[in-house]
């Protein structure tokens, strides 16, 4: 009987956080007032307004839906809880349906959550990943290939579809570098939080004496390029080179000139791209990078001058070590920017990383409202 009057209360709670977090009341009633504004006959001598109302109108509700569908979830659990109560001790039997229903509930609340913390230009876009092998040899290029199926572990669980572009293979293992791109809505908006240097400590499985190393890897997350902000790349401004792939893709890669490497003249920034069988294909996706990169720099260019302006130390990226990975001595993996931390490093690995995101987006918003 407690155990079940704690359902109740526990999705009582739930319910109200979601009406505070989500702030329903000012969703109803942006909707209320859009659809008043579709409803005027005069909206239309105006096409593009029209639309854009319309747009909005259908993204207002969009976004609404999936908050209605958690509340009456939590409803629904309540009630059930509620008949639980009731029924005694015949109600035992529904404990185990309260139980994973209510962590599904949680689950649930948190990722929409997370979701409205998403309002940077560019979150809703695709995102493109480089992993960059640090010091430390073999170590550093296996602990990149770890890095790449982590996050290929968190977009599969998602939904997303992912796409390795280019691979430059270790010596031994791993990968000195890879790039990838994550598709899909808020991919980078999740994987922003992830740029900067990732560090592990363990006893490396290549060294005979088992002696603990410390190995890093550099990770660089950009939006991908749409159409409206595409950046003029001049003919002359670009030398284009072919040559063989080097990475796995079957033997017709590797008999015929399909990899591609664009470097950017003006600002010395080398793009290649090789998984594709077709060198058409490469040449794209490596021109697409390459506008993901120069409007990164344009920028952080901008963000430079303005932390100039207000006389703000700006740390080199790479001494920017932003999370430690700890295998021995003991497990720990703790994020040095917000101070989120958990000992289940096998989860983690396995792609369980929104807690890391949800941390760093909420410690964003805090510092961006104190300045």
């Amino acid at each position: 009987m407690r155990r079940h009057a704690a359902w109740r209360a526990n999705c009582a709670t739930e319910f109200r956080l979601s009406e505070t977090i989500f702030d329903l009341a000012g969703r109803r009633a942006e909707i209320e007032k859009l659809e008043q504004k579709a409803a005027d006959p005069n909206l239309w001598q105006d096409p593009e307004t029209g639309q854009a109302t319309l747009q909005r109108l259908s993204q207002a509700r969009e976004s609404l839906a999936p908050i209605l569908s958690l509340q009456q979830r939590a409803a629904d659990l309540a009630d059930l809880a509620e008949m639980a109560a009731e029924e005694g001790e015949a109600g035992e039997t529904l404990e185990a349906e309260l139980a994973a229903e209510a962590r599904q509930l949680e689950e649930a609340l948190a990722r929409l959550e997370l979701e409205t913390l998403l309002s940077g230009e560019y979150d809703s876009r695709s995102a493109i990943v480089e992993i960059n092998a640090g010091a430390g040899g073999t170590e550093s290029c296996d602990w990149v290939q770890m890095l790449l199926r982590m996050y290929l572990r968190w977009a599969q669980e998602r939904g997303y579809a992912t796409e390795i572009i280019d691979e430059t293979p270790g010596e031994v293992a791993g990968f000195k570098s890879v790039t990838f791109v994550i598709h899909g809505l808020n991919a980078y908006g999740y994987m922003r939080s992830e740029r900067g240097v990732h560090r592990l400590v363990r006893i490396s499985p290549f060294d005979a004496n088992k002696r603990r190393h410390t190995s890093f890897a550099s990770v660089d997350v950009l939006p991908e390029v749409e159409e409206e902000d595409a950046i003029d790349i001049k003919p002359d401004e670009i030398r284009v080179d072919t040559y063989r792939a080097s990475g796995a893709g079957g033997q017709h890669v590797n008999k015929t000139d399909s990899a591609v490497r664009i470097t950017h003249l003006p600002t010395g920034i080398v793009v290649t791209c090789q998984n594709e069988r077709s060198q058409h294909k490469n040449r794209a996706m490596a021109l697409k990078v390459l506008q993901a990169r120069l409007m990164e720099r344009q920028r952080s260019e901008a963000e430079a001058r303005m932390a100039d302006l207000r006389g703000e130390v700006q740390s080199i990226e790479w001494g920017n070590q932003i999370r430690s990975y700890v295998f021995q001595p003991y497990t720990l993996i703790k994020d040095h920017r917000t101070g989120y931390e958990t000992g289940d490093v096998i989860r983690v690995m396995d792609g369980a990383i929104d807690p890391f995101m949800q941390a760093y987006l909420q410690w964003q918003g805090r510092k961006s409202q104190e300045n």
